[in-house]
């Protein structure tokens, strides 16, 4: 199996760049929703049909996005860390992105709300408030410890104004992590090739 040490530096960053895209084409109100990164090469060499469905601009990528479906789209952050930690990936995985929308508030606004304690109720308050901005978020991680994140602000839905960035959402890379440590996951995800299918792929049904 390829090493993660031999992929490119940027490699993790255009992984991010391509899921944001494509995920971003399908519009808003999505429910979250996990890839496997499986570097190119290797996916290629175990299966070697796959070129001819990826195009040049694909192939040339150095980590291949796998969709593993969609996490349940009511999944509050409370219960994030608990839905990824039971999720342990295959070896042939070198790395993990996560595509999911939330509401955020300025940090004056969050302050307001802190004496909410029901979710639902916080939620819908914070969904009302005209300060909120809505915005996807992807993050993404790799076995080695490398880290990768871009944002899309719904007010500013154009390509040319997502942010991207190592330390742009620190908290779900840090939650992707668990998903590389074997002693917390306990049923592994589909891998590539099982009922993993490329984003292009995906792209192509």
């Amino acid at each position: 199996m390829e090493s993660v040490g031999t992929l490119p530096p940027d490699a993790l960053n255009r992984a991010v760049i391509e899921i944001e895209k494509h995920v971003s084409s399908a519009g808003w109100d999505q429910p979250a929703q996990l890839f496997a990164l499986v570097p190119t090469e290797e996916l290629l060499r175990a299966e070697p049909q796959l070129a001819e469905q990826l195009g040049a601009d694909d192939a040339s990528q150095p980590l291949t996005p796998v969709a593993q479906g969609e996490l349940p789209g009511a999944l509050e952050d409370d219960n994030l860390a608990d839905a990824l930690g039971r999720i342990e990936w295959p070896d042939g995985v070198a790395g993990c992105a996560l595509a999911i929308e939330r509401i955020v508030l300025p940090a004056s606004a969050e302050a307001g709300l802190s004496s909410v304690e029901s979710d639902s109720q916080l939620a819908q308050l914070a969904g009302s408030d005209p300060r909120r901005h809505e915005v996807r978020m992807v993050a993404a991680v790799l076995r080695d410890g490398g880290r990768f994140g871009a944002v899309r602000l719904r007010e500013h839905d154009e390509d040319g104004a997502v942010l991207s960035g190592v330390d742009l959402v620190p908290t779900l890379c840090e939650v992707l992590s668990l998903t590389f440590e074997p002693s917390v996951g306990s049923r592994p995800a589909d891998g590539p090739g099982v009922d993993g299918m490329s984003d292009d792929e995906e792209k192509r049904r």
